[in-house]
């Protein structure tokens, strides 16, 4: 084998030239080829008409999707220029879908805050589309342009059929930006259709609905006003539009606040907040003087800052922060000013009421400010910089200090406001707090001793425990049973090598409305956080749980539904890990035994059915085959009516019980309809009990 030459000179270096660049190495401009790509070229292009929404001009964009794979983007903004740049000869919609870092948004007066800032995208676009037409109402007059990626020129389509695999005539000498119709007086705006490169993005790379779905309903909040209509005409199998075109419309005018509102999944402990401020910074940047020149300057910038927040009930944390309505969703300087000032200020009101709300010496941390909170984190300001062309995270420095500085004076004000629901509010929250950071220090200090214990070790569990032999957590089972009576069936009906019983006293606390502090000093919701061992809320660790399996075993009736609803709510709100790892299930007991009578000396038959139509279906059954059973047939109103051989046959035996696993979908439509049923909120859950009074069926009533 020829060793490789040791040369390296001038003309091994390669330099591309405009577009090619793009073409070459995609992944550094739009992060990657497969459908994250896709859709990060679809936001470039619907972020340049949200701009002109922003700017004050335009209120409506509309995407569509095409059955042969392009996509179609309208708004009515002012329209890309078609005036021919002095620079380059060339027109404006030329220079901004061929050019590199040319457009409006680089301190020409255009745009005072954008999302688009390295004028790349469009252009970036375009070099990575095989077909790319756009269209611009300006004057009085439709213009038009098309390009073969990247090469503007003409495709020679046959009637109304528009195609990339069309015949493409690229302008040689000069190109031309035609005119084709006119427009209403007064009409202006940008339509742009383009079909991605197949020879750059991989096979199965495809638009996401649902993405897109999110993301405009997002801007739709970030921009109050602004109209924005998505219409999916590809009728794809499992998709909305599978039956045909769908369409759905995106306006809300209550911004942000809003947002927080539709984000915002648990009850709430204060309303929505908003905090509004504005700062000045200096930055040292490079300006071009009017001969093209460039040059170091120094220039004030102004930055907004608008907040949304409200802490509610759960422990859970979602904030999403924005920067001239672009998603940060790796933060930036504008996040990481906002959670110090909530730190801080939390910290200082805190500290100066500690007496008052008992929290000792001990220090806040972030994660018991930031419990339950929602909120909505959005700045404006010219000329952000990003970490890179995607945008994910805002570097620029001063705006830390100055986001810091609003929420500081914002959050200050509204803890000591003497306004009545103000104080209501921040008394709530301020315990809530407290609370979280006593749940965290106590999970701290009792972390070793929630770890199984073995036989030579002293047990701090419950008493009313039987705990099972088995150290192989895979293999152990933790049945939590209904009262004395079930614990009494079930200790001689399970196995005690890895079965464990936990009888709990009846319906537990509602801890959808307690707060941490009452959950924790429950007496039932406290040993079975214990027994299960891994911890609570943000502490919870699911490696440490001492179980395989949560098994609830509750009664088949309208009480024992109940007890269930309220131990998944536990478990939703405290210990979700479980639910998401599948191993949190409610056995399935039977409602009836039926006695079938067998002939001669031969043992009658035993058969357990588990619904009324299960019953009936098999009453028929026997009757069609001449069996006789006997009278009255056996309906268990509870586990405790059981002999132990019968429960651990119908209900613990592994190899003949059903169970049915818990989903955390199922979680979510238990809490919401627990909610409905239990909640402080009267209104709905009378209109409920209206609407479903003519459904109820009254032997279900234990009266």
């Amino acid at each position: 084998m020829t060793p490789p030459s040791s040369d390296y000179t001038a003309r091994h270096l390669s330099v591309l030239e405009g577009l090619e660049a793009v073409r070459k190495r995609p992944g550094m401009y739009i992060g990657s080829t497969d459908s994250r790509g896709l859709m990060h070229c679809l936001w470039e292009i619907i972020d340049n008409s949200v701009d002109e929404a922003l700017a004050g001009f335009g209120q409506n964009i509309k995407i569509i999707l095409h059955p042969d794979g392009s996509v179609e983007i309208h708004d009515d903004g002012r329209g890309i220029p078609v005036d021919v740049e002095p620079k380059t000869g060339l027109s404006g919609v030329e220079v901004v879908f061929t050019k590199l870092h040319a457009g409006g948004k680089f301190g020409g007066g255009s745009y005072t805050a954008s999302g688009g800032l390295h004028g790349v995208g469009a252009s970036v676009v375009n070099a990575l589309s095989a077909r790319l037409d756009v269209q611009v109402d300006r004057g009085g007059k439709t213009y038009q342009m098309s390009f073969r990626r990247g090469e503007p020129g003409n495709f020679a389509d046959p009637g109304k059929n528009l195609s990339p695999e069309s015949s493409f005539e690229p302008f040689v000498d000069s190109s031309r930006l035609a005119v084709v119709g006119t427009a209403k007086r007064g009409v202006t705006g940008t339509r742009i259709r383009y079909w991605a490169d197949r020879q750059i993005f991989t096979q199965d790379a495809k638009f996401s609905y649902e993405e897109l779905q999110a993301r405009a309903r997002q801007t739709s909040f970030l921009v109050p006003g602004l109209r924005l209509t998505l219409r999916d005409e590809r009728r794809l199998p499992g998709t909305a539009g599978e039956e045909g075109p769908v369409e759905e419309v995106f306006h809300h005018d209550g911004g942000i606040s809003e947002f927080v509102e539709f984000l915002a999944a648990d009850s709430a402990v204060t309303d929505v907040w908003r905090l509004h401020g504005a700062g000045k910074f200096k930055e040292t940047v490079p300006v071009l003087d009017e001969k093209g020149h460039s040059r170091i300057a120094e220039v004030e910038r102004d930055c907004e800052v608008d907040v949304a927040l409200r802490w509610g009930v759960g422990y859970d944390t979602n904030v999403r922060s924005f920067v001239n309505i672009i998603a940060t969703p790796k933060g930036g300087t504008h996040q990481s000013g906002f959670e110090q000032a909530l730190l801080k200020t939390f910290r200082k009101v805190i500290e100066a009421n500690a007496r008052k709300l008992k929290a000792g010496n001990d220090k806040i941390e972030k994660d018991d400010v930031f419990a339950g909170l929602t909120a909505v984190l959005t700045v404006r300001l010219a000329e952000p910089q990003f970490e890179g062309q995607t945008k994910e995270i805002l570097g620029t420095s001063a705006v830390r200090a100055i986001v810091s500085r609003v929420v500081e004076k914002e959050i200050t004000a509204k803890l000591n406001s003497t306004a009545r629901s103000d104080k209501a509010q921040s008394a709530l929250l301020l315990e809530k707090v407290v609370n979280e950071m006593k749940s965290r220090i106590s999970a701290r200090v009792h972390k070793e001793t929630q770890r199984r214990k073995n036989a030579l070790e002293t047990s701090t569990m419950p008493a009313k425990l039987l705990d099972c032999r088995t150290n192989e957590v895979g293999r152990s089972e933790l049945f939590i049973v209904e009262g004395d009576s079930a614990l009494g069936t079930a200790r001689l009906a399970r196995s005690s090598e890895n079965q464990a019983l936990l009888p709990i006293r009846g319906k537990i606390l509602n801890v959808q409305k307690a707060s941490v502090g009452d959950m924790l000093s429950n007496a039932e919701c406290a040993a079975l956080i214990q027994v299960v061992g891994a911890g609570s809320g943000r502490s919870f660790q699911l490696d440490a749980a001492r179980y395989g399996k949560v098994i609830l075993m509750t009664d088949a009736d309208v009480d024992g539904a109940h007890i269930r609803t309220l131990l998944l709510t536990l478990f939703f709100r405290y210990m979700r890990p479980m639910v998401e790892a599948g191993r949190v299930y409610a056995a399935v007991p039977p409602l009836h035994r039926v006695e079938v009578i067998n002939p001669g000396a031969k043992a009658n038959e035993m058969i357990y059915t588990y619904s009324d139509a299960e019953l009936v279906q098999l009453l028929a059954t026997l009757e069609k085959d001449g069996r006789r059973y006997k009278e009255p047939i056996q309906r268990y109103k509870g586990l405790g009516e059981m002999d132990a051989d019968q429960l651990a046959e119908t209900t613990m035996e592994p190899r003949h019980r059903t169970l049915r696993r818990v989903r955390i979908e199922d979680a979510e439509a238990a809490e919401r309809a627990f909610d409905l049923l239990m909640g402080s909120d009267v209104a709905p859950r009378k209109e409920f009990i209206i609407a479903g009074a003519a459904m109820l069926d009254r032997e279900r009533i234990d009266a």
